[in-house]
């Protein structure tokens, strides 16, 4: 196994790495910088956009366009233009509150979390943007939404409060989008004050989670127990996802500044977008948003 650094351009909160398997490209986000990058495998060929408020997750959405969850609600990005499309806004009586983490589901749907900005009342909820681009409440009463992936048959949402220090499990109709029978698929072990974070799943069906502040990313069985830690060279990763040619390489965020005083600071190699190879494991492809762009405000 080897941990390496991909690429550095120094997020101040980098989240969201979200590999084009059509493209090869690699996407990821400065939630708190309103940015939005690619690049290559390689950590090449490196572009930016910028958008007008905090930026919390992004989806596929076919040929050089994307659907982004900023503060205000989920809107469509055109990488050609730049230009930004609002859909709509979940939560217009929640001021205090942001879009954060969020990953497309098998049948084309964008759920996403939102999270209080200040991290400690659970003013959070878990949305769900159809492909109708109407928006549906999955859950509430959440601090810091994250993580939200799927088993490989669809049938199991996992999805984390950071500031609980729980990933959950649902029973996931992939039909019908419901998500229903939330448990604890894992609770995590806060001994270094770290929480849950971005997450994805294995093909083999095992959950990966990034602790952030603890510095270890996470593989869980699908019954919840520690199967795998990977200590990484710095404490804040943010999230992962598996991209490269065969899905075989894990690729982790980072941030470069903590959101808040509170939190502890990292040395030179903090912000940096990293890679592991060697894992023996690989990853799927993330599906692509299917909602239809003619719906957008």
């Amino acid at each position: 196994m080897e941990i390496s650094v991909l690429a550095d351009v120094k997020p101040r909160l980098g989240e969201g790495p979200l590999w084009d398997v059509k493209t090869e490209r690699l996407y990821f986000v400065d939630a708190l910088g309103k940015r939005v990058f690619r690049c290559n495998a390689e950590g090449g060929e490196m572009r930016a956009w910028t958008t007008p408020s905090e930026i919390g997750a992004i989806a596929l959405a076919g040929k050089e366009a994307l659907v982004v969850a900023l503060r205000d609600g989920f809107q469509w990005l055109d990488l050609e233009s730049g230009e930004l499309v609002p859909i709509v806004d979940p939560e217009p009586d929640q001021p205090g509150n942001r879009m954060n983490d969020g990953k497309v589901d098998p049948a084309g749907r964008f759920v996403c979390g939102s999270m209080d900005t200040g991290e400690e009342t659970p003013t959070g909820a878990l949305w769900q943007l159809g492909t109708d681009l109407a928006v549906t409440k999955l859950d509430d009463g959440i601090i810091c939404s994250n993580g939200p992936c799927w088993s490989p048959d669809g049938a199991t949402l996992y999805f984390a409060d950071s500031f609980q220090g729980e990933i959950y499990a649902y029973d996931y109709d992939v039909a019908t989008g419901t998500a229903e029978n939330r448990r604890v698929f894992r609770q995590m072990d806060a001994s270094r004050g770290g929480a849950p974070d971005g997450a994805t799943v294995d093909a083999e069906g095992f959950v990966w989670s990034a602790g952030v502040f603890d510095g270890r990313i996470f593989r869980y069985a699908p019954d919840g127990t520690v199967d795998r830690e990977i200590e990484m060279p710095v404490c804040k990763i943010t999230s992962i996802a598996f991209g490269g040619a065969n899905l075989n390489r894990l690729l982790v965020t980072s941030m470069a500044e903590p959101p808040l005083p509170k939190y502890p600071g990292d040395g030179p190699l903090r912000g940096s977008l990293f890679v592991i190879d060697g894992l023996g494991v690989s990853g799927r492809p993330e599906p692509h948003f299917a909602g239809n762009r003619e719906g957008a405000a």
